[in-house]
């Protein structure tokens, strides 16, 4: 591949004249979806030049089209094809399968995002946004809580204070006390010591934060106006300042930062104070006790003020920081810590570790904090549900009520900051029992971790009962509309021999693929039965303080004999999950192929901005959006001319991020073709104040022309779902999968069934192409047809009816699931 230098196009000119001899070029920009994939493959040619960006985004061309704006005549009638490559975002070098470890930060921040549609509620949504910010909090002290409960609790007062546990381990040999007068057998040196390695996570955390801000979100969108005529107010990924949120993420990084500083310097003080504050004690480190105290309440009320602090600013780019006082509390932070390590050093030669160090209803505490935010949550996502103003008739005879295509009926928010807080759980009760098990072995020499981590764990195998009985019903209910499908696969080829085997097969793609659609409903009752369980967990270590299985003692056998399973088998699925967790992470640091898999699921987690937590994923449309605006507008300001943006699965996503950000009258020089795409079926159920279908509706109007292409046998990918007469003119009958039902003269080998793949090879792809091209051609009339969904136009740049109502109406058409 050709790649030693780089072509200037002249798309990357600045004036707006036309060039002559660029008049009647077309462009078509690819752009790939979830996965990757190399210039080569879509472009269809093995001599590739990139055209502009960087090895980690970039466009590339054909190595003869790298000067086509000027030899206009070579390509009159055909386009310009260009690749837009973003893979490298989410799966290039290895250091990012670390990124696993941040999976709760990326979920808790896509709960942002699932807020629900309204009009109006401003205070509301703020409210919205500000309970998210707070959870995402939580789960920053939880991580550092469980690195202070493995390197403070486990290790330093525990273990190194225990002869038989410290014996076994050589390294922890000169923190034991049985070593005579040595200067770190004292409790607090061992905890100011340990304390050490919860810091440096806490300074990882933040320089990541950065360094991830610098190298993907720093790139800005092109600086301009909201216009007049932009109805902007139908998604906010239309505004200016959508894709760069600096001032928020430098406030929230500090914040975040510092709460972790004051975990560490609550758990390396906590013990010293109370030790300080009983009867007796040097005045002095009495009056340092309570002086501390006031320190640590005082941090913790600033943190949370920062975070309450009002959220985004999209109207415009956001490139100003917050005051002087915010970006200097984690320096602030780092010094209380200092000095809090230096307090808890001081000698006390009379104080003993036994037990559990202090603290042990931390986790208690942010347990109970998570819990009642979440409910808070749901309340707040429900009253914005209800509000939302219906749209009448907006739903086709035989189609879905409008109201029921968001997911969970506006939950989905809470239930997915549900699921963030019990990963979060989940991992630090992994990381703790398995730390403990590891240095007490079979000894028993040590307490362990707290009891509610051992209650949290037992309440996993109920968990997967209920999963287990869930998914039993969701392989019924498969196999049931494989039936169904039979009989539609039969009659969509009527006439050819019949293949038993071929339709069942044909059948149950079909069937797996409905799955997708019913992920509402697994969320759902897995963030219910979690809430449930959690609370159950909670309440059982506040009032027996002891583990399940002891607890359960003198009560009826059955129920003892539950608890020690539940109890035994937790412990260890928890910490073969914590096994599995890291053996993936290392294996995705050296396999590529498992390094691309891993970056699928960062292609979908981390493509909105970090809003709600500072630490997760770098959100790659901030780096991949601007760079499809900037290379469109660029383009048609140089060329006059007008292009085709042809985006697949993920993809599409970002094509309809980027025809959003540009000026109204760019935006009438696109024509939009998608493709397996999720906008509405994932994007547009999950995320229905951002891609509703008044969003959708008005892009539609907006943008000169566009058509979707959609297969019964994808799992992702599906229809738009415009409410109208609209529908049929963005999406096309389900296209044919397989090709070929049996052998014939053109398939003479049998047609393999693409899903959601290969739609560039289909017929409709290049018969859709064509009439965009056609359309988007100053000399040649476009085909505009208005016919039912068999006989599609290309419409797009006519009224579809009057207004289509608020930013959460709900439209919908209906893709069939059987």
């Amino acid at each position: 591949m050709e790649r030693a230098h780089e072509h200037a196009s002249a798309g990357e000119r600045g004036d707006s004249t036309q060039r002559p001899e660029a008049a009647g070029t077309a462009l078509e920009l690819l752009v790939h979806g979830v996965g990757g994939t190399t210039p080569e493959e879509m472009l269809n040619d093995p001599r590739t030049v990139r055209i502009t960006g960087d090895g980690t985004a970039a466009v590339y061309r054909r190595a003869d089209d790298a000067d086509a704006e000027r030899r206009p005549g070579d390509h009159r009638g055909t386009p310009v094809p260009e690749a837009y490559v973003w893979c490298n975002l989410t799966s290039g070098n290895g250091a990012r399968a670390l990124w696993l470890l941040l999976l709760p930060f990326m979920v808790i921040n896509l709960a942002h995002w699932m807020r629900p549609a309204t009009r109006g509620r401003k205070r509301t949504v703020r409210l919205y946004g500000l309970l998210v910010r707070l959870i995402g909090l939580t789960l920053t002290v939880l991580l550092v809580a469980a690195a202070c409960e493995v390197a403070l609790d486990l290790a330093a007062w525990q273990c190194a204070g225990t002869h038989a546990c410290a014996e076994k381990h050589s390294w922890l040999g000169f923190l034991s006390p049985v070593a005579s007068g040595g200067w770190w057998s004292q409790p607090g040196r061992r905890l100011a010591l340990a304390a050490l390695a919860p810091a440096a996570l806490t300074g990882l955390l933040w320089y990541l934060s950065h360094r991830t801000w610098s190298a993907y979100e720093s790139q800005q969108p092109i600086s301009r106006r909201a216009e007049p005529e932009e109805e902007t107010h139908r998604t906010a990924l239309g505004r200016p300042g959508f894709w760069y949120g600096r001032r928020l993420v430098a406030r929230l990084r500090a914040a975040h930062t510092v709460a972790g500083f004051l975990t560490v310097a609550a758990a390396v003080g906590a013990s010293a104070v109370r030790h300080d504050s009983r009867a007796g004690g040097p005045a002095a480190l009495q009056w340092l006790a309570g002086l501390l105290a006031a320190t640590l309440v005082g941090g913790a009320v600033v943190v949370v003020w920062v975070v309450c602090r009002r959220g985004r600013t999209e109207n415009r780019l956001d490139r100003e920081l917050d005051g002087t006082l915010v970006r200097r509390l984690p320096r602030g932070a780092l010094a209380l810590l200092a000095l809090t390590m230096l307090y808890a050093g001081w000698s006390r030669p009379g104080w003993h570790s036994t037990g559990r160090l202090p603290g042990d209803m931390t986790f208690g505490g942010i347990a109970l904090t998570q819990g009642l935010v979440v409910i808070a949550l749901g309340v707040v996502a429900r009253v914005l549900y209800r509000t939302l103003p219906q749209a009448v008739g907006s739903a086709p005879a035989g189609g879905t009520p409008t109201e029921a295509r968001t997911a969970m009926r506006g939950l989905a928010g809470p239930a997915v900051a549900m699921l963030a807080c019990a990963l979060g759980s989940v991992m630090s009760g992994g990381i703790s029992q398995r730390v403990a098990d590891w240095l007490d072995g079979s000894g028993g020499v040590m307490t362990g971790p707290p009891v509610l981590l051992t209650w949290q764990a037992s309440a996993i195998p109920p968990l997967l009962i209920v999963l287990l009985v869930l998914f039993a019903w969701l392989a019924r209910r498969t196999w049931l509309l494989r039936r169904a499908e039979m009989d539609a696969v039969e009659r969509d080829h009527h006439g050819e021999p019949q293949d038993t085997t071929r339709t069942r097969r044909i059948a149950s793609t079909r069937a797996m693929a409905a799955l997708t659609d019913r992920a509402p409903l697994v969320v759902g009752i897995t963030s219910t039965v979690t809430l449930l369980l959690g609370a159950a967990a909670l309440v059982g270590a506040a009032a027996t303080g002891d583990v399940p299985g002891r607890a359960a003692r003198g009560t009826y056998s059955f129920v003892q004999g539950s608890a020690d399973t539940a109890q035994g088998l937790g412990s260890w699925l928890i910490s073969f999950g914590f096994i599995l967790f890291v053996t993936w992470g290392r294996r995705a640091y050296k396999d590529p192929a498992a390094r691309r898999t891993i970056g699928i699921l960062w292609d979908v987690g981390t493509f909105w901005p970090r809003a709600a937590h500072p630490f997760a994923p770098p959100c790659y449309a901030e780096r991949a959006v601007p760079d499809l605006t900037w290379r469109m507008a660029t383009w048609t300001r140089a060329t006059g001319g007008r292009l085709v943006l042809s985006g697949h699965s993920q993809g599409s996503v970002l094509a309809a991020a980027a025809a959003w950000q540009l000026k109204p009258s760019e935006r009438r020089r696109v024509g939009l073709l998608t493709y397996g795409s999720p906008l509405e079926r994932l994007y547009g159920r999950w995320f229905p104040a951002h891609f509703g279908p008044a969003a959708l509706s008005a892009l539609h109007r907006e943008v000169d022309c566009w058509r979707n292409l959609y297969r019964l046998t994808d799992p992702i990918g599906g229809p738009v779902r415009l409410p109208g007469d609209c529908g049929p003119q963005v999406d096309r009958a389900p296209l044919r999968d397989p090709l070929a039902y049996g052998r014939t003269e053109e398939h003479p080998l049998p047609a393999p069934i693409l899903g959601h793949g290969g739609y560039q090879a289909d017929p409709a792809f290049a018969e859709e192409r064509e009439r965009l091209l056609a359309r988007l051609r100053p000399d040649v009339p476009g085909p505009r047809a208005r016919g039912a969904a068999g006989d599609q136009g290309v419409g797009g740049d006519q009224d579809v009816g009057g207004d289509q109502g608020g930013a959460g109406d709900q439209g919908s058409s209906g893709r069939s699931s059987g």
